[in-house]
């Protein structure tokens, strides 16, 4: 109660306050408006009995013609009487009953005589407020009387009076009504959610909570100080799960990189100099959406891994801005601190034209390079033109980068896959004293593929700017050393997989990329479901009637696989018709690139491949396939990997694919199948999958079958081992070794050719990471 009145006190005061300057100013504006009518009217009557007094004037008994007509009018509302006055001030004539104080001549007669005009004065005679007007009578045209007429003005300040007390009165019982109204709201939109904020905020302090606050306190009006504290209690709840997890890691003797170990770690590793990320994608965008602007965070791998990073350097991410709105929420240098809530670092975004994001994005980078690099049977397109937008574009974030490291020492910077072959180069030549890296996230192929891109040499000299080159597996970190090899005049060093090239050492390191292992076990299904129960809701939805599930999650892209994989399914149901009406597979593929007709050609080409198939086995509610053409959010992709059968991996060419280890991440049950093809980076870690090439129908429709007949003990055992491999090699020890690596290296003196930190890992040193 105590709070209450501390918070109501300041409010009935203001109203009380604001209240009581109102009712004056609008007692004092009655007032005022009163008087106004009060002369209005005394100014009449005094004009009209000036017309009918000075035509009386000329008549010998005129004085008792004044006397009556003074009589006659003197008994009207509020009028006192009249009085008329010659020049030397003698009354003439005056109004029956009325006092002595009203034969002397007031000074507005004299002030009406001398002007010739109508005069009015405020006086009190006999206690009484009155107020007079007088004016001139004419005799000849010269003035002979002065006429006074007397209102009485004691009504005015009676009505004020009484405009004051009403007023008064509507004060006081406003007061009380507003005082019980604001007492009943401060109770249930303050005191009360915040009293369940505190109690909350207590019980998270002491460890027996980590949910979100309470509903009531998310949606009251408080909103901003409960989105701070709900920003803190995240904070606090992911550091003591982070002290929790390092706590059982060092019981343990385990070695597992978590995310405050790798915060740890790179800032230890920069020894206080900042680390610069460039890369095409932003962690953090912005769109207009019905006229608002809304903030998007990409589903993305990398952000996933750097942010931990970025935050631990203050470090600074330069990104092509591509949301409709990025550049309405950056500051004139095109800088904007990220995350939004709780700003660690800087995200700087570079401006592309419509053209120059054709020609560099879409057409050199991925209808050049990307189908280069993957050998999917796709022929490359190189176009002069879409080159030379790839080295403006390569120039710019070059020279973003260096302006951003202006004023930095000792620089490390990040460059990230294909998109930037050349930066690397370009930031080395204006920065020699920066330590620069590049991860090329797609395959590198070997020297006879990659010759065929007109632009080889140029691209190689870029990357070679860089100091290391990180690839997902060895045999890419073969094939790129094998084409400069062929390709450039360098002294090419495999005992220690590094390239000297006019006296630059570039090192040349495999570092398999990953995702972020669950520390925390999510439920295996949505809360109260079994997998079962999940996989016929799913199904539900979809308006399929199934037992068992595959599941397949890509960009719908011509390298992962997609046609091969649906192929593979028909001639599972052929070879095993016992399956039919029992076995779906779902296809979730987001549409990917629709600006390059290709990619269109390609989506029109799984929808029919699909249509096909299931027009061949579809029987009442149950057809084989499901394919999904829209993007999903994580949420919605983890339901599917957690409840279905067998997952399926068919890239016909991939650096790494991450499906294979999100399904195995997300197996907590430690059930499900996983069928990788053996041309992913990732089949070189997760040997239990089933292994397949993905053009061998045959073999994958066996791989399916035993997938599904595969029995629980071996099912389990394999996946427990895959997803040992997973946590163990996850996402932070990538991005631990990588950056670790880098700041290892002797950039100082590259002549001398001697051994740095990760020149003595050899050429193992990627396989044994």
């Amino acid at each position: 109660m105590r709070s209450s009145l501390r918070l109501i006190l300041p409010i009935i005061a203001s109203v009380v306050i604001v209240s009581i300057v109102f009712a004056a100013y609008q007692a004092r504006t009655e007032r005022r408006n009163q008087r106004r009518e009060l002369e209005r009217r005394a100014s009449i009557l005094a004009e009209s009995l000036q017309d009918t007094i000075e035509p009386a004037l000329a008549k010998s008994d005129s004085s008792k013609n004044l006397a009556r007509i003074v009589e006659k009018f003197g008994h009207r509302e509020h009028l006192v009487g009249i009085a008329i006055f010659d020049r030397s001030g003698e009354i003439v004539a005056l109004t029956p009953g009325l006092g002595d104080e009203y034969k002397l001549r007031p000074q507005a007669a004299a002030r009406a005589d001398a002007a010739d005009q109508g005069a009015g004065d405020y006086i009190s005679l006999d206690n009484t407020p009155i107020y007079l007007y007088a004016v001139p009578l004419h005799r000849d045209d010269q003035v002979a009387e002065t006429l006074v007429v007397y209102h009485d003005e004691s009504y005015i300040e009676l009505q004020t009076e009484r405009l004051w007390r009403d007023s008064l009165l509507n004060i006081l019982l406003q007061t009380l009504l507003i005082a019980f109204v604001a007492l009943l709201l401060i109770q249930w939109m303050f005191l009360r959610p915040m009293e369940k904020a505190a109690r909350w905020m207590r019980a998270l302090r002491a460890g027996r909570t980590s949910g979100p606050p309470p509903a009531s306190a998310a949606n009251d009006p408080l909103t901003v100080m409960t989105r701070e504290a709900a920003h803190i209690a995240r904070n606090l709840d992911a550091a003591r799960a982070a002290a929790h997890t390092e706590a059982k890691l060092r019981e343990s003797g385990e070695s597992r990189w978590t995310e405050e170990r790798l915060r740890i770690s790179i800032r230890t590793k920069l020894r206080g100099n900042r680390l610069f990320v460039v890369s095409n994608r932003e962690p953090y965008s912005h769109v207009m959406k019905d006229g608002k602007i809304e903030l998007l965070v990409p589903a993305s791998g990398l952000v996933t891994a750097l942010e931990p990073v970025m935050v631990a350097s203050d470090g600074t991410w330069i990104a092509h801005g591509s949301g409709s709105a990025d550049r309405e929420t950056v500051d004139e240098n095109d800088r904007l601190p990220v995350p939004p809530d709780s700003p660690k670092y800087t995200l700087r975004r570079v401006w592309l034209s419509k053209e120059e994001e054709n020609g560099y994005y879409f057409g050199f980078s991925n209808e050049g390079l990307w189908p280069l690099c993957h050998t999917a049977h796709t022929r490359p397109i190189f176009r002069p033109e879409d080159w030379r937008y790839y080295q403006e574009v390569n120039q710019r974030f070059a020279d973003a980068v260096v302006e951003e490291m202006a004023a930095v020492q000792n620089p490390v910077v990040l460059v990230q896959d294909y998109h930037f072959a050349l930066v690397p180069r370009l930031i080395k030549e204006a920065r020699p004293d920066a330590r620069v890296a590049i991860f090329w996230h797609i395959p590198w192929p070997n020297a006879e593929v990659f010759g065929i891109c007109p632009w080889q040499r140029e691209l190689l000299e870029g990357l070679l700017g860089a100091d290391l080159i990180g690839f997902h597996i060895q045999s890419h970190c073969n094939n790129f050393l094998e084409t400069v090899d062929r390709a450039l005049e360098a002294l090419t060093e495999w005992d220690r997989f590094a390239v000297n090239r006019q006296g630059h050492i570039t090192w040349v390191r495999a570092f398999p990329i990953s995702v972020a292992f669950p520390e925390h076990e999510l439920p295996p299904t949505s809360p109260g479901l079994t997998a079962s129960e999940e996989r016929y809701s799913l199904f539900s939805a979809l308006g399929v009637e199934a037992t068992l599930m595959g599941i397949g999650v890509d960009r719908v892209d011509y390298t992962k696989g997609i046609i091969e994989r649906f192929q593979g399914i028909e001639r599972f149901l052929e070879e095993y018709p016992r399956y039919q009406r029992r076995f779906t597979f779902v296809e979730i593929g987001a549409p990917s690139r629709t600006h390059i007709q290709r990619y269109q050609d390609f989506l029109d080409e799984v929808s029919r491949e699909a249509e096909r198939i299931n027009q061949r086995f579809q029987a009442g509610r149950w057809k084989p396939i499901v394919f999904l053409d829209r993007h999903h959010s994580h949420e919605q992709i983890a339901r599917y990997y957690r409840a279905a059968d067998v997952c399926l991996v068919t890239s016909l060419h991939d650096g790494m694919n991450l499906v294979a280890k999100e399904f195995v991440a997300a197996r907590n049950d430690e059930a499900g199948a996983l069928i990788l093809s053996s041309f992913t980076g990732a089949a070189r870690e997760l040997a239990d999958a089933l292994l397949v090439n993905p053009y061998d129908s045959e073999q994958l429709a066996d791989a399916i079958r035993a997938a599904l007949e595969m029995s629980p003990e071996d099912r389990k055992a394999r996946m427990r081992r895959m997803r040992r491999v997973v946590q163990e090699n996850n996402v932070y020890r990538w991005a631990g070794n990588l950056i670790s690596d880098l700041c290892d290296l002797r950039i100082d003196a590259p002549e001398e050719h001697r051994s740095s930190p990760v020149a003595s890992a050899g050429v193992a040193a990627g396989a044994s990471r």
